[in-house]
């Protein structure tokens, strides 16, 4: 079997191969494998259609069924940069010359050649099943200043029946995108004249992100954390104290002016929470410290990469840190991975993959704080029997960590949990606490997010559920479907009471067909439909349609209103309504 990004690699290769037959003048750009498949960034004289994919992919099978080999070569960089001049291949020479090493590497195939790293399948032989999948716009190296590529996006696997099977879930997945839904749903927008990169959230958006942040909030009290708050900007003294504007400055927006001083819109909340620390004298009776706060943080995404909620340049992020003694620390990672989990399975995401990521060659703090940190880390794992990968060499440069990728409906993963050792800014901020024998001591502090993003994690379960929440998270619970305008007045009675319940109803009053009122309450992912008709009227009883077009007659208001409430509280990710009216 062909390890999966030494295939797409190749078959980025491959596509380049075929263009370049197809289309001699086109300058290539970079083909990297990535999570979904590959692609290829080219320069082309004219503007691509689906028409010349299909000639592109007819071309990639005549090159594979002629199976040439696939050989690498290395060459100093004078060579190379001579090389790809005289192929008029203007963007390499430019990555060429960039590079720190004094020789690079090449791969051949046929009349084709081009700069890589590899490594490649032997042959063009082997890639027997490819599709490329769709055709975009990619500024060069990202930068929207530079030329706009285009883009081929592409898929390739060993066999046909794999390739069928990963077909048939790129289908499903279409069907799930949350750009499409959170429109249908009426969730969010993003406009060119709010900005790129900005989701304005619209009133079913904001009562899902005011359902969330709720639980979030109510859970974190129930687990011993403070909430907290800090401001969306602060001095840029503030950001070269902590690193951010040494080491993050590309992904930060100009600094403004402000009565003499320059401030900067923050990208993080971590020196807003070492203020907070240092605003009095600490103890050790005061540790462990638990802060948490859903933070609203502004990051400069280049254009090229922005995707729905998935990327975007302001997001509120579920942040947290705990400041603690290095005898506590154990305890309190071991509480963060349960919370995690708990917080991960109540919105449904059973699936996930995790990884332990250790001390990189570039670290600050002492060897002695790394292993315990690494340690207490893999013992939280260990103790609660989880299985996870070791990423060696993986941590950050301030300490160790643990990332959770989530699963969803479809088998995709998302990174969405981090649990990181941070030995560096208890040092820039010079924090302590005064222990038991009086004297000072540093704590250390552990960043965490569990959902990460709000806004990515919204988008994750839009796609995860295909827009259909668990009852406890839809918007809007119930609609109310008078048959007629007779009907409306106990329809609006009925609404009223369930609202003083404390359910998320509406009434469907148009002029229009119950069946097409139902079409509308299902294509909207509605979980009930109450139908109310001359003998509902006389009963004061409703009848039941759920989303999935089961049905419930002669359901009492009470015994409906006790059923809804029973699973949202115990926030039930099915309808099972049958068994509790």
């Amino acid at each position: 079997m062909i390890e999966k990004d030494i295939l797409w690699h190749s078959s980025a290769h491959l596509l380049a191969h075929a263009v370049k037959e197809l289309y001699p003048k086109t300058k290539l750009g970079i083909g990297p494998s990535i999570e979904t498949g590959f692609y290829y960034d080219f320069d082309f004289e004219h503007k691509l259609t689906p028409e010349n994919l299909n000639k592109i992919e007819k071309k990639m099978a005549e090159l594979a069924a002629k199976n040439y080999p696939i050989t690498k070569e290395t060459l100093s960089k004078k060579d190379a940069v001579k090389l790809f001049k005289e192929r008029g291949e203007d963007y390499k020479v430019e990555l060429i010359n960039e590079l720190p090493d004094k020789e690079v590497t090449v791969y051949h195939q046929d009349s084709f050649v081009d700069l890589c790293r590899g490594p490649h399948v032997k042959s063009t032989g082997l890639m027997k099943a490819f599709k490329l999948t769709s055709i975009a716009g990619a500024y060069w190296r990202g930068d929207e200043k530079r030329p706009m590529l285009q883009r081929i996006y592409g898929v390739s696997f060993e066999s046909k029946a794999q390739l069928d099977d990963f077909l048939e879930k790129l289908k499903e997945a279409a069907k799930r995108d949350h750009r499409v839904l959170g429109k249908e749903l009426d969730i969010y927008s993003i406009t060119d004249e709010w900005g790129a990169g900005l989701p304005l959230w619209h009133p079913n958006g904001g009562l899902l992100r005011h359902v969330i942040e709720s639980y979030w909030k109510d859970l974190h009290l129930e687990e011993g954390y403070s909430l907290i708050t800090t401001p969306h900007m602060a001095k840029l003294d503030l950001w070269e104290t902590s690193g951010h504007w040494d080491f993050y400055r590309e992904n930060m927006y100009s600094p403004m002016e402000i009565e003499g001083a320059d401030y900067e819109i923050k990208p993080m909340n971590c020196p807003g929470h070492m203020l907070i620390y240092k605003s009095k004298t600490r103890s050790y009776r005061d540790l462990p410290i638990r802060w948490a706060e859903l933070g609203t943080v502004y990051r400069y995404e280049r254009s090229g990469v922005l995707h729905g909620l998935l990327r975007v340049r302001g997001f509120t992020q579920d942040d947290a840190h705990i400041f603690c003694s290095t005898e506590q620390l154990n305890d309190e990672i071991l509480a963060i991975l349960k919370l995690a989990i708990r917080i991960l399975k109540t919105f449904g995401f059973n699936e996930y993959d995790i990884y332990l990521s250790t001390r990189p060659k570039k670290y600050v703090g002492s060897l002695d704080n790394w292993e315990r940190a690494t340690n207490a880390l893999k013992k939280a794992l260990e103790d609660l029997m989880l299985d996870y990968q070791e990423d060696p060499g993986e941590g950050v440069f301030y300490g160790p960590k643990i990332d959770i990728k989530i699963k969803d409906a479809l088998g995709r993963a998302w990174q969405c949990s981090t649990i990181q050792v941070d030995f560096n800014l208890p040092e820039r901020f010079e924090i302590q606490y005064m222990g038991k024998d009086n004297k000072e001591h540093r704590p250390i502090m552990i960043h965490r997010a569990i959902m990460g993003s709000l806004e990515r994690f919204i988008g994750c379960l839009i796609e995860h559920y295909a827009g259909a929440f668990p009852l406890w998270l839809s918007p809007v619970q119930a609609t109310i479907l008078p048959i007629a305008d007779r009907h409306n007045d106990y329809g609006l009675e009925v609404e009223k009471q369930l609202k003083e319940a404390g359910l998320r109803v509406s009434s469907d009053l148009r002029s229009q067909s119950v069946n097409k009122k139902i079409r509308d309450g299902q294509k909207q992912k509605i979980p009930y439909m109450l139908i109310i008709g001359d003998e509902e009227v006389e009963k004061k009883v409703l009848s039941i349609r759920d989303r999935q077009g089961k049905d419930i007659r002669n359901v009492k208001v009470d015994s409906l209103k006790k059923g809804i409430l029973k699973l949202v509280n115990k926030k039930s990710l099915d309808l099972e309504l049958n068994a509790s009216v």
